[in-house]
């Protein structure tokens, strides 16, 4: 399958909960979105093969690569290294290494794709830690948060870096020439926060960047869409993420139960039924399921383990969106333009 036929996307078919019965179909819905779309699964052939003989448009721009090898769920990184060559996951990011894919999709064991992603793909020229980029649902439209979960800590240098992975994410895949970029902290003032974020706040004052830099903004502020980028740690990026996730269910269960409460609370939400529709699409995070790892020689997407088939074809999508932006060529040259900065101001 030539990559001038249009972008081809590399599938780990074995990874997360529910493996080909779930990428399979996540495939299929975002070929009707990309109908230029072609597909390489990796994993156990019997298994992808019974699902595409469902899916027959998708099954004709498909290749399917058996292994009988899958990096588990609860694999440690160093054992997914140690073991996972040849899996569904390494093939998959392999295929992107060798110029057959475009990028590589996977809902498998976040350490595991990430630890391979940056054996194989390697990190950008001075990059130290590569980023999990996220998109998050905001009142006004989404925005972007990175890191969230790819490292545990970052330096003031490496927080810098992750606003300029995240400009540029923005500027591919959100279109905005200068996007707006805010460094997440417990306040919003200059003496607040642990040094190395105070120090990252200097920096991006310090640099002329391709972003606008907004200053500190607090956690509460990230779903007011008052930026394009935010920038926090892995540690602290996670805790956010998931605390979000579970904040959206908790508030849906609330509804359905005040709802369903009363006869008149019933009747209510038949009258209101269409409004709750909006809301319910809205807060689905299936909808921007999809962390991109950003810093590397190489597009790899990051699917929740756990989505269906809707969830994943919006990971998919997003590692579309990025091939077709030409996201790592603005990458690399906003990059080198922000070491070359770092490096005339030391030799001042």
């Amino acid at each position: 399958m030539s990559l001038s036929e249009g972008r081809t996307i590399a599938l780990d078919a074995m990874g997360g909960d529910h493996g080909p019965e779930v990428v399979v179909p996540g495939a299929a819905i975002s070929l009707v979105r990309h109908p230029g779309l072609n597909f390489i699964f990796f994993g156990d052939e019997a298994r992808i093969a019974a699902a595409l003989d469902q899916q027959p448009a998708l099954k004709a721009r498909s290749t399917v690569v058996h292994t009988a090898l899958a990096v588990s769920m609860h694999d440690k990184p160093s054992q997914a290294l140690r073991r996972g060559k040849g899996s569904s996951m390494w093939l998959a990011l392999d295929a992107v290494r060798q110029g057959q894919a475009h990028v590589a999709v996977s809902a498998g064991n976040t350490g595991a794709l990430m630890a391979m992603s940056k054996l194989i793909l390697r990190p950008m020229s001075g990059v130290e830690r590569p980023a999990i980029a996220a998109l998050w649902p905001t009142v006004k439209a989404e925005c972007i948060v990175l890191d969230v979960g790819a490292n545990i800590g970052a330096s003031a240098q490496q927080l810098t870096e992750f606003a300029v992975m995240g400009a540029a994410m923005a500027r591919a895949i959100f279109h905005i020439e200068r996007p707006t970029v805010g460094l997440l902290n417990v306040g919003v003032e200059e003496i607040k926060g642990m040094d190395e974020v105070r120090e990252a706040n200097t920096l991006l004052k310090a640099h002329d960047l391709p972003l606008s830099y907004k200053g500190f903004i607090e956690g509460d502020q990230i779903g007011q869409g008052i930026v394009d980028v935010v920038v926090v740690e892995g540690f602290a990026g996670n805790i956010a993420l998931k605390t979000a996730e579970g904040t959206a269910k908790q508030i849906g269960q609330y509804l359905r139960d005040a709802m369903t409460r009363t006869v008149f609370s019933k009747m209510g939400a038949l009258l209101a039924r269409g409004g709750f529709k909006v809301l319910k699409h809205k807060m689905d995070p299936r909808r921007v399921n999809g962390g991109t790892f950003l810093g590397l020689n190489g597009l790899a997407v990051k699917s929740h383990g756990g989505t269906d088939a809707l969830g994943f074809a919006s990971a998919v999508d997003l590692g579309y969106e990025m091939a077709e932006s030409g996201l790592l060529a603005r990458l690399g040259s906003d990059l080198d333009g922000f070491h070359g900065r770092l490096q005339q101001a030391v030799e001042a």
